[in-house]
């Protein structure tokens, strides 16, 4: 691929899973798509000297630092890549706009909506774009089934379904970590997984949600302290070594649209057997389209006029005239996970040079953290009616 001289240096804050696989993301995106400028990774910054300096190593990073307020400072950085816990999003990504830095956060954009209101207003005032990091939005599959529903061919929708069903923390002594504390994560399932299946609905829908009923569920209250578990399948050895859980394990919810669609959302990290099972289902009085990330590379289609077999047709995302996808291989030879962040750093990119629109936003993300907010409060006034015999006159059973 052709790529301008102009570099495009980047900082990313994080040494963890999502630092690894935006470091890839950089690296990757210029050799596969023509780019107006050239991301050069400059600037590793982590928490731990000795861990930052090793993770920098192994990933050829030229340089590493365990403050990230050098990033923000130096004049020969161009973009802070935000792959921190959510306590962080907001104090760095303020003072990178501030300082006319190019922002790219992961998800969710904060911890709370008045960070998240505060993180829109810099972005407003900022010299430099910010996204947010929701990269299922650059699958292809998902990206072509935007097109479709948004030239019609689900017509009127009617119903969003959506689930986002993992299974790592099923098992009761699994070690506890940092997405297991609210004060660094904000929330559990529901922020960590539940915000993709949010955002990714009213992106598709071209909808907002304006209402939600919620029940949330915390199933193991307490985990061990990281290596504490003797063995596999091992316990703590006594109770001093565990620590509490205070966010969810699990959110169900029904939505309410602003255009008039009826949504049903499920986040959970204990469905056993599903190790990593995204799936929505939009359906309109024309057709539906149905995705299950465990298939990414396929879209189910359903066309209410034409199919007179009154089935849906499975497609195979991967041909060039598909999103994103003739960059890559021949047709039929499948993407994976990692190439959605690729995307998103091509996305990103172009964005900076104003040939795109920034998408999302993080105006975009503040909706998303406001749903993530109204589930929260519903789940905790538990505004849900018992199942129970009524007696004559009492039609409405006995709030729970």
């Amino acid at each position: 691929m052709t790529t301008t001289t102009s570099p495009l240096r980047i900082a990313l804050i994080g040494t963890g899973f999502m630092g690894r696989m935006h470091t890839q993301a950089w690296r990757t995106a210029p050799r596969f798509f023509d780019l107006p400028y050239e991301p050069v990774p400059a600037l590793l910054v982590g928490r731990r000297a000795d861990a930052t300096a090793e993770v920098a190593a192994r990933l050829e990073w030229p340089e590493h630092s365990v403050d990230w307020r050098e990033a923000v400072e130096r004049d020969d950085i161009d973009v802070i890549d935000i792959c921190t816990p959510g306590d962080t999003h907001a104090e760095i990504a303020l003072a990178a706009l501030a300082a006319g830095k190019h922002v790219l956060c992961e998800k969710p954009l904060a911890n709370s909506v008045a960070e998240a209101d505060e993180m829109v207003d810099a972005a407003t005032r900022a010299t430099g774009i910010a996204m947010c990091g929701f990269s299922y939005r650059r699958t292809p599959a998902l990206a072509l089934a935007k097109e479709l529903i948004a030239d019609g061919r689900v017509g009127e929708i009617r119903h969003v379904r959506a689930q986002y069903l993992q299974d790592w923390l099923s098992d009761p002594d699994a070690p506890h970590t940092w997405r297991l504390d609210r004060d660094r994560a904000g929330s559990g399932a529901l922020g960590d997984i539940g915000a993709h299946s949010i955002d990714t609905a009213q992106w598709l829908a071209g909808q907002s949600i304006e209402a939600v009923s919620a029940t949330m569920r915390t199933f193991v209250t307490s985990r061990p302290r990281r290596g504490a578990v003797e063995g596999l399948g091992g316990v703590a050895a006594d109770t001093a070594d565990r620590l509490p859980v205070t966010v969810d394990d699990a959110a169900a919810f029904t939505a309410r649209f602003d255009g008039g669609a009826l949504g049903v959302f499920e986040a959970t990290r204990m469905s056993t057997g599903r190790r990593n099972a995204n799936r929505i289902e939009i359906a309109g009085d024309r057709g539906a389209i149905a995705f299950d990330f465990e298939r990414m590379n396929e879209l189910e289609v359903y066309d209410a006029a034409a199919d007179a077999a009154q089935g849906f047709r499975r497609v195979q995302v991967t041909e060039a005239r598909h999103p994103y996808a003739g960059a890559w291989w021949p047709a039929g030879h499948g993407l994976g996970y990692e190439h959605l962040f690729t995307h998103q750093a091509v996305d990103f990119v172009r964005a900076v040079a104003g040939e795109i629109p920034v998408s999302p936003t993080f105006a975009d993300a503040a909706q998303v953290q406001r749903v993530l907010a109204a589930v929260e409060r519903s789940a905790e006034h538990d505004s849900i009616l018992t199942p129970v015999a009524t007696a004559a006159g009492d039609p409405e059973g006995t709030p729970a």
